[in-house]
């Protein structure tokens, strides 16, 4: 059952008209702000109540022991765990002495507004006190995408009847309550009070401020968190700034008469390190603090603006006849910008910084999914997090020696670099991660043209996780390269031989770091490649092992999948839904049945390697298999049912991921928002409705839409250009916003964009008769909504 989301829909905003407190924890997650560096939940302004409190920054975490009932070698010894550090949002309220909270009194309105083009959370509120006294506050916040290190507030307050007596009380709290979690493998570790004081002051005068030290007990990283005010109303006012260990404030009272305004404008500044003095660190929040003061509250706004108003000149995406649906894939690429804008060269997390789902952790989510995204839409943000992968490749290096491979074996899901997987079967042995990095890494530079990235990032990533695949793999008697005891994308086959996906992604690899090798030799040889070492590449690349049926005429997921006994689906309860928490993996493991879209997902990211026929049928297979208990699964499911025409079909599937946040259709929303399912709206408009493949030759379209959708345009970014696609009434616009002339391929015919609009007819299709899914999980259809 899927619940109807409580929001607006509007194209360029999210608004929430009234508040339900069973859906706090959901909304606090949707109504996140983050630069990347910076994460701030959608708390409620004065603190409670709240589902989750949660302040982040980027890569700032606690160690602890993982435990093990029966240790073994190799195994993780020590996980990692995002923290809620010192929570800058609280602005608390007393009215004549009655403290605002909306579970008391009268609550007459309440909305709030999230501003896909202002990049900011508005909120507004008409409250009368338990005393009888009414007040309006309105309450603006937003985190800078061009100052990093800050985030801002403006809160103001208005008697409505009478003078009355208010007193502001803006804080930075440390070391807040956290709910437990859940008894859910992809809910967070919870650390008591992670945060160790080291010193903490306040200062009054014209513009108070406060600055609050801490330490990680395990870690041992430090933060610095600071905050600045300036303050409007009454003439008559009085201020105290105070700071203990784990708190500092700032009280303002004043008597404001009806209809006058008392205003807070409040800055924060963060910053955090491993290596920096509390001095240094102190003084680099006060430096952000200074700048931000300077800027001033109006300047932070113009600078949001026109930030993601250059961000939307090239990567908007437009939808024609279903309004829900437009709101969603932007509320989707504006989520995915703020986890990467400002990352700098740390990593993007499966939640961002929206939330503790999994732990803060980062997987292979995020080269699949969301980079694919920022590579056309905002490139320096993929580079980033791509650098961020060159800079853990020495732990990488360590992992893969301590496995006894070569190269560099990537973790499964890390913060600092380290694996924190403490499942093996569907960690460590999910060695494709490290051919995803390569397949992002090759995607980029073809997508720019980066040579200086190509050369001191690309290459030692694609050379070292070659080196990889060369070890893990072996030349069986016949001459074919098998890469056996793997766990590809399907998290219900573990410890398999010869995943197909795997064995793809591997190919490419190797086939990659090849090329790229020669292409660069003086910079190959700098890092050890020979010549003897870049054919045994090219040999294990074309002799790569990858498996068919056929007696069924399919690619087995993996070695003798399609022999295994089907699950028993008829028997399956819906609310056995994910088979994970109801069922042993022991269960799932021998049997034909799949979490999320793994030959499927092959066949989108190596398309050349399957013919149309085998696509369409593998489809039709798998779809019968594939339970999507993972929310990375609809938008692959979308985009290749759009290519071997089940349109309407996709179009479900597309609907299923651009709301999987929108309408908790997991019922984990609470723990953070699902930013690879939000990256899986836009790839299944513009991979799967437009058609875009790009496989190293330049771009390549085979647009078409479903009945529900008259029209889709997108733009993309590629090679220095902008590039705009309008698909309406049987036809395909194709023009040049910026840029050189452009080569591209539409429905196989080659065509050049130049300064004119070239206008392409979209061939007609044979409709295919619809696949079966497994019984109970049949996708909502879309065209059902009205």
């Amino acid at each position: 059952m899927i619940a109807n989301a409580p929001y607006g829909v509007e194209p360029w905003c999210l608004t929430e008209s009234s508040l339900d407190l069973d859906l706090l924890a959901q909304s606090e997650s949707v109504f996140a702000l983050s630069n990347g560096h910076i994460g701030l939940r959608g708390n409620l302004d004065e603190g409670e109540p709240c589902g989750l409190p949660g302040t982040y920054l980027n890569s700032l975490f606690e160690s602890h022991p993982l435990p093990y009932a029966e240790a073994g070698y190799g195994f993780p010894q020590t996980g990692q765990t995002i923290i809620n550090v010192t929570n800058g949002k609280v602005i608390r309220l007393l009215v004549n002495d009655e403290p605002f909270d909306i579970r008391y009194g009268t609550l007459h309105s309440h909305t709030r507004t999230l501003d896909l083009r202002g990049g900011t959370l508005t909120r507004s509120v008409r409250w009368t006190s338990p005393a009888g006294n009414t007040v309006e506050i309105r309450s603006e916040r937003l985190v800078s995408l061009t100052q990093r290190a800050i985030a801002a507030i403006c809160y103001t307050v208005r008697p409505v009847d009478e003078k009355l007596r208010l007193v502001l009380m803006s804080e930075i709290v440390a070391n807040e309550e956290v709910p437990r979690a859940a008894d859910d493998p992809r809910a967070a570790s919870v650390l008591a009070s992670p945060l160790v004081s080291e010193e903490h002051m306040a200062v009054d005068g014209k513009h108070p401020r406060a600055v609050l030290v801490h330490g990680t007990r395990n870690s041992k990283l430090r933060l610095a968190a600071g905050m600045f005010h300036e303050v409007y109303g009454p003439e008559r006012m009085t201020t105290v700034s105070e700071a203990f260990p784990d708190l500092g404030r700032l009280m303002v009272a004043a008597e404001v008469a009806a209809g006058q305004e008392l205003r807070l404008v409040k800055y924060l500044g963060y910053g955090w390190s491993r290596l920096r003095s509390r001095p240094a660190l102190v003084d680099q929040v006060s430096g952000a603090l200074a700048a931000a003061e300077l800027t001033g509250w109006e300047g932070l706004l113009g600078e949001q603006r026109a930030y993601l108003d250059a961000f939307w000149e090239g990567a908007d995406v437009e939808v024609d006849g279903d309004l829900e649906i437009q709101q969603a894939v932007r509320f989707g690429l504006f989520h995915i910008l703020q986890a990467g804008a400002r990352a700098e060269n740390r990593m993007i997390a499966a939640k961002g910084l929206t939330g503790t789902g999994y732990d803060g952790h980062t997987f292979w989510d995020t080269e699949m999914f969301v980079l694919p995204v920022l590579t056309y839409t905002q490139p320096d943000a993929a580079a980033s997090a791509l650098c961020w992968r060159h800079r853990i490749m020495p732990e990488a290096s360590r992992h893969a020696r301590e496995l006894g491979l070569e190269g560099a074996a990537f973790p499964w899901r890390t913060i600092h670099g380290e694996e924190c997987s403490g499942y093996w079967p569907a960690g460590t042995a999910a060695f494709h991660i490290n051919a995803d990095i390569a397949a992002a890494v090759m995607r980029y530079v073809d997508a720019t043209g980066d040579t200086v990235f190509e050369k001191e990032t690309g290459l030692p990533l694609l050379v070292e996780t070659a080196r990889l695949w060369r070890s893990l793999g072996q030349h069986d008697a016949a001459g074919k390269f098998r890469v056996e005891g793997v766990t590809g994308p399907d998290e219900y086959s573990a410890v398999k031989d010869n995943n197909v996906y795997t064995n793809l992604l591997a190919q490419q690899n190797l086939s990659g770091a090849a090329d790229l090798a020669a292409k660069l030799p003086d910079a190959a040889r700098e890092l050890g490649v020979t010549t003897e070492e870049t054919a045994s590449w090219r040999d294990a690349a074309a002799n790569m092992y990858i498996p068919y049926d056929e007696r069924l005429g399919v690619h087995p997921q993996h070695d003798g999948f399609t022999d295994y006994a089907r699950w028993d689906f008829a028997a399956t309860p819906e609310d056995h839904y994910p088979l994970l928490l109801h069922y042993p993996y022991f269960q799932l493991y021998r049997k034909q049945v799949v979490k999320q879209a793994d030959l499927v997902l092959a066949m989108q990211h190596r398309g050349d390697a399957f013919t149309g026929e085998q696509k369409a049928r593998n489809f039709a297979y798998y779809e019968g298999l594939t339970v999507r208990d993972s929310s990375l699964s609809a938008c692959t499911q979308a985009v290749l049912a759009a290519e071997v025409g089940h349109l309407d079909l996709a179009y479900d599937y597309l609907a299923e991921a651009a709301f999987m946040d929108l309408q908790d259709r997991e019922h984990n929303t609470r723990d953070g928002l699902h930013i690879a399912s939000l990256a899986g709206a836009w790839t299944a408009l513009v991979g799967g409705f437009g058609g875009m493949r790009c496989d190293g030759s330049g771009l390549a379209f085979r647009p078409r839409l479903p009945s529900g959708i008259v029209g889709l345009s997108f733009r993309l970014r590629y090679r220095g250009r902008v590039l705009h696609v309008e698909v309406r009434s049987g036809k395909t616009r194709y023009s040049l916003i910026s840029g050189d002339p452009l080569p591209i391929a539409h429905h196989g015919a080659q065509v050049t964009l130049g300064e004119q609009t070239v206008t392409m007819d979209i061939p007609p299709m044979e409709p295919l008769a619809r696949p079966s899914q497994p019984a109970g999980r049949v996708p909502q259809s879309r065209r059902a909504r009205e």
